[in-house]
């Protein structure tokens, strides 16, 4: 025989008290309502009792809300955003909400047909790592007062929007110097496309800056653009070039981020070069792998954790005060030393 579903009702008959009284309760506005902390613990605990198990759906037309965010990523693949993934739904559903997670895979045509798909299923608000070059998307959400939160990337010239990322520039700073204290000469950065993206915009703009602090100023001669979508073999076409025939070969490789890192390590080995003492490797971003590789990988970490939260907190806050005005966020990083950048003396 199929269960009966328990509802409010049954709750509040077993206890002997109004349905109204079971819902503020369950909807966690019993305190602001002056209900006593022993009737609620009651009231949850007939709930646990019966497998009470809300209905969403009844709840979100009751207050007008989803209990959905929508969580869009440039890249689920990139173990960045993986982490930063377990870490907001940990954080959401602390308030009952849930995520609906998309990847665009750096295709701004993809993110716009993605934005829609989240706003036509009625998500309370958008969390966006964006790849758009311009900022027409963000008016339009806006315009429909859509809340939503910008992570690991900006807008310069849209200062309305919440953002929160890390300060790029001073994290290659600190890549740079190290490298330098190391004993490298000849930096070569390795970006990859899109590279009009805030966050690659800034970390180039800090690998120039601080190659000219350092004097070791070459120019653009070691800033290397990659294919998004065509990775090793781009690396190994322009290992080749930097090794081989541009004059005086590269000693070092500067990665933009952990997937252009890995991608290096692979195309490295079947080069049969060897870390650190042919080329020295260093990553923007720390993933756990970098740990247990061999060598071990050096990298500049972003506090994942701390971003994630942070993200998720402002969502809220929009969500529960529309038109608050907007903030913005900057988290710093913090080089990790490993073997790959520790040449033997």
């Amino acid at each position: 025989m199929k269960k009966q579903k328990v509802s409010l009702k049954h709750i509040a008959q077993s206890l002997g008290v109004s349905n109204t009284l079971v819902s503020l309760v369950l909807n966690h506005k019993g305190d602001e309502h002056g209900i006593s902390k022993e009737t609620q613990k009651k009231v949850y605990s007939k709930a646990e009792e019966l497998e009470y198990m809300p209905s969403f759906m009844a709840r979100g037309l009751r207050t007008g809300r989803s209990y959905t965010i929508g969580l869009i990523l440039s890249d689920i693949s990139n173990p960045f955003y993986s982490k930063m993934v377990r870490y907001m739904e940990d954080e959401a559903a602390k308030n009952e909400y849930s995520f609906l997670i998309c990847s665009t895979d750096e295709s701004p045509e993809k993110e716009k047909k993605t934005i829609k798909m989240l706003i036509d299923r009625q998500v309370d608000g958008l969390i966006i790592s964006s790849s758009q070059s311009n900022t027409e998307f963000l008016t339009s959400l806006e315009d429909r007062k859509i809340p939503y939160v910008l992570i690991d990337r900006f807008f310069e010239d849209h200062p309305q929007a919440n953002s929160i990322y890390v300060d790029n520039v001073r994290g290659v700073y600190k890549g740079i110097e190290h490298l330098v204290s190391e004993g490298f000469k000849r930096i070569a950065m390795f970006a990859i496309t899109p590279i009009y993206i805030s966050s690659i915009q800034e970390r180039i703009d800090g690998y120039l800056k601080s190659l000219k602090a350092f004097d070791y100023d070459y120019g653009n001669e070691l800033l290397v653009e990659l294919d998004f979508h065509n990775l090793k073999q781009s690396i190994h076409s322009s290992l080749n070039y930097l090794i081989n025939d541009s004059g005086e070969p590269i000693d070092s490789i500067f990665a933009i981020n952990n997937n252009v890192a890995v991608a290096c390590m692979q195309v490295l080995r079947e080069m049969n070069l060897n870390v650190p003492n042919d080329i020295g490797l260093l990553s923007f971003d720390d993933i756990e792998l970098f740990q247990l590789t061999n060598p071990s990988i050096s990298a500049i970490s972003q506090p994942v954790e701390h971003i994630s939260k942070a993200a998720v907190k402002r969502i809220f806050e929009m969500i529960k005060q529309p038109g608050s005005d907007p903030e913005h966020t900057t988290l710093q990083t913090e080089l990790i030393p490993r073997e790959s950048t520790q040449k033997k003396k």
